[in-house]
């Protein structure tokens, strides 16, 4: 079957009717949920061997986050779902309003390589509780991960309700020139705009969940032995192969030397003396990849770490790097941490303003006022302040990014909105008029017309 005759069929599959029942949504969802628990040890299999995951870290960043969203989709779907009923204004009485959460329809998901379960199974069940059908096209790079999915999938659910692909650029760009009713992305900016002009030539709409250069800010106020250890954590989880990961440091003039020594420390505690011989510290998921790492850290002193195996990176933490370097100029994806220093608040966060917005910020201070205006006057995604990356945990908040991190959020029930369309419905089924919205209209009537407006 072409990839043509997969979306015919799956468009066919969604006009039945059968994705939108509650039934059927929630049925799918808890038979999800059991099959990822039935396979628990071959997806934490699957991860080691694409990314060198432990399998606590493959269960804490991966499994974990997939299980608590479909318990929460399973647990609220049905109120997700419910008409809601609004307010109407008086310019359209006598009526009732009404707001229905409809499925796109036929979507589309391409899926990345450095999370390779979660950021699959995540927006997948945003799909199935919205009542879509699903393709999914996810990464050759992590392709254990992505062969496991494919079987679980393909066991769990007819191709014409739920398909996945897995493979190359040349697949790829066939899956994605088909029409699709949504398209949901996620990896880096340079295929988002791809992933986009593509897009447009069905005025198809999109979420774009892409990356960015991340700034974790420090200054005198904290405690600089805390601060290391929750940076050296959320850069150095999954090898730095994350996109909220904290892409480089600005720390305040004079505080660099003792933030280093304490990251170095925090380093040796998490990894050991040698963390490249570590079971916890994953690998670089491709050569490729590892190549454009290495050729990064040249752009800079290695205070700690830089050395580095044929699939490893030592973590690395680096000074002397220059603003206008070309590890400052991409998304650095890797466990290299370069380091500057601001001496002036407002030219610190006047330089972040007109930089391309960040899909994450990470602040440590206990200045409340440096706090507001950091949040106040930066664009960003979105934050966590005094830790890094626990914002993404929260289900209860939108995940997404902000013009060239990308567009869309999702997560809990905005996963669910993502994937829906909210279509507002007035009833006016009482037949009841008011009088002056009809013509012939004499020229008083405008002023009652604004004072029902004013």
């Amino acid at each position: 079957m072409n990839y043509q005759e997969l979306v015919s069929k799956q468009r066919a599959f969604y006009q039945t009717e059968i994705t939108k029942s509650y039934a059927f949504r929630r049925d799918a969802l808890i038979k999800l949920k059991e099959a990822i628990k039935a396979h628990e040890t071959d997806i934490l299999n699957a991860l080691q061997m694409d990314l060198g995951k432990s399998h606590f870290e493959g269960f804490l960043t991966e499994i974990s986050v997939v299980l608590l969203e479909l318990n929460d989709a399973i647990k609220h779907l049905k109120k997700w779902m419910k008409v809601k009923k609004v307010a109407t204004p008086l310019t359209l009485f006598k009526a009732k309003s009404y707001l229905y959460q409809e499925p796109y329809g036929t979507v589309l998901i391409m899926s990345p390589w450095n999370y390779p379960f979660q950021l699959t199974i995540g927006p997948l069940i945003g799909a199935i509780s919205a009542g879509n059908t699903a393709v999914i096209k996810s990464s050759p790079d992590s392709i254990h991960t992505s062969k496991l999915l494919k079987t679980i999938l393909e066991d769990l659910f007819p191709e014409e309700y739920v398909k996945i692909y897995t493979g190359g650029l040349e697949e790829s760009k066939a899956v994605l020139s088909e029409h699709y009713d949504y398209i949901f992305f996620t990896g880096s900016t340079t295929v988002g705009k791809i992933v986009m002009s593509e897009a447009a030539k069905h005025l198809t709409p999109v979420t774009l969940e892409l990356g960015g250069k991340s700034p974790a800010i420090v200054d005198d106020t904290m405690d600089l032995s805390m601060v290391a250890k929750r940076i050296v954590y959320g850069k150095f989880v999954n090898a730095g192969q994350t996109c909220i990961a904290p892409d480089y440091l600005l720390i305040q003039k004079g505080l660099e030397e003792t933030f280093i020594v304490h990251a170095n420390a925090w380093i040796r505690a998490f990894y050991g003396s040698e963390p490249m011989k570590s079971d916890d510290y994953p690998k670089i998921v491709s050569k490729k990849h590892h190549a454009r790492l290495v050729s990064l850290i040249q752009h800079g002193k290695p205070v700690v770490g830089g050395s580095f195996t044929e699939t490893k990176i030592e973590p690395t933490l680096l000074t002397d790097v220059h603003p206008d370097s070309p590890i400052m100029q991409e998304e650095i994806f890797g466990p290299i941490l370069p380091i500057l220093t601001y001496d002036d608040v407002d030219q610190m966060i006047h330089e972040l303003k007109i930089k391309e917005k960040p899909l994450a910020l990470y602040l440590f201070t206990k200045n409340k006022k440096l706090e507001q205006k950091v949040l106040s006057q930066v664009s960003f995604g979105g934050a966590t302040l005094n830790d890094t990356i626990m914002h993404f945990a929260n289900s209860n908040m939108p995940f997404g990014g902000v013009g060239h991190s990308g567009m869309g959020g999702y997560h809990g029930k905005f996963s669910f909105m993502t994937f829906s369309h909210a279509k507002g419905v007035v009833d006016r089924s009482r037949i009841v008029d008011l009088f002056f919205r009809y013509p012939p209209y004499p020229k008083k009537r405008i002023q009652l017309m604004k004072k029902i407006v004013k």
